[in-house]
């Protein structure tokens, strides 16, 4: 697995790892999970995807 680069993550106050917006493009694909920062407009309470 290739290493995340600074600009793919960063720490929230609690301590997680949170991924990015530049992270979530590298991937390629949303993973329907929810995540804060996610570019392919899922919305997990729904679970579609905003137009």
């Amino acid at each position: 697995m290739k290493a995340l680069d600074p600009e793919d993550f960063y720490h929230s106050p609690e301590g997680y790892i949170v991924f990015t917006e530049a992270y979530h493009l590298k991937r390629g694909h949303c993973c329907q999970s929810g995540c804060k920062h996610c570019p392919y407009g899922f919305d997990k309470r729904s679970g579609q995807f905003k137009t």
